[in-house]
């Protein structure tokens, strides 16, 4: 399921926790796949679940009046997602959730888990991680959306996440930048023209 490298950091994150315990956990765990375009969480829909990508690439956006599409998230190998809406509100969400490539997520449910973590202090400092990693994602947006200009964000997105930019599709990244994809593209322009320099 996971390699071992993945596993050391999972059970580095949960030191404390015996073998038993994870095993406890691991039966919580279905595993899900989904088509490129598939859905993972509809607007509206109560997805109580937290998933772990172990190959894929999903995105999260809006739909706003005038019928434009807004992408607000990008996750991929590695990374978790989950409804935002449902994990800290318990509410449905107001977002889609979409596969942009064939897609493979271990999902748990949200509130069995927390049931099994409330019976297991030692996993505290786990959940506390990802809940904290979630917030500091949500203000490292927000921040670059205040201190940077698009360009700078396009090219911190390049450097944070390499082996991403060409997986997405421009209109998607742009909307996630915040800019038009004309705007983007010119940004490319712009760079590619200043290495040829």
């Amino acid at each position: 399921m996971l390699d071992s490298q993945k596993l050391n950091y999972y059970f580095e994150l949960f030191k404390g926790l015996e073998i038993k315990d994870f095993s406890s956990i691991f039966k919580l765990v279905k595993i899900r796949k989904l088509k490129p375009n598939e859905f993972l969480i509809n607007v509206g829909d109560n997805y109580n679940k937290i998933a772990y990508i172990k190959k894929g690439l999903l995105r999260a956006y809006i739909i706003k009046e005038n019928g434009d599409e807004v992408t607000t998230l990008i996750r991929w190998e590695d990374q978790f997602i989950s409804s935002h809406d449902y994990v800290l509100h318990h509410q449905p969400s107001r977002f889609y959730y979409q596969a942009l490539e064939h897609t493979i997520l271990l999902e748990i449910d949200y509130d069995m888990a927390q049931t099994f973590m409330s019976k297991n202090p030692k996993l505290e400092e786990g959940r506390r991680h990802f809940l904290l990693k979630m917030l500091a994602e949500s203000l490292a947006r927000v921040e670059s959306f205040i201190l940077l200009n698009p360009e700078e964000r396009y090219l911190k997105f390049v450097k944070d996440k390499p082996n991403i930019v060409n997986r997405v599709s421009n209109k998607y990244l742009a909307t996630l930048l915040g800019i038009t994809p004309v705007s983007l593209s010119r940004i490319r322009g712009r760079i590619a023209s200043n290495k040829k320099y």
